[in-house]
């Protein structure tokens, strides 16, 4: 899950802290995120419709066909 930020204060250490206007990091290199117990998240989370892929056109092939490997090869089953 990625997750994009906004007016961001970012801390190296060793370094002096930097003021971003946006950063996205990376769902992968996200481990946990510790929020307040004071932040009131049913405000301020935004509920996303699932996305539904439009199915594509299957223009001459059957179904379930021409797909893989090692199947359709040889004599076949019990012959």
């Amino acid at each position: 899950m990625n997750t994009h930020l906004k007016t961001v204060k970012l801390t190296l250490k060793g370094k002096n802290p930097v003021t971003l206007d946006h950063l996205s990091v990376r769902g992968n290199n996200i481990r946990y995120y510790i929020l307040p117990d004071s932040l009131n998240l049913e405000t301020l989370l935004v509920e996303e419709a699932p996305r539904v892929k439009p199915k594509k056109p299957t223009a001459g092939r059957p179904m379930g066909r021409g797909r893989g490997r090692g199947r359709g090869r040889g004599r076949g089953r019990g012959r």
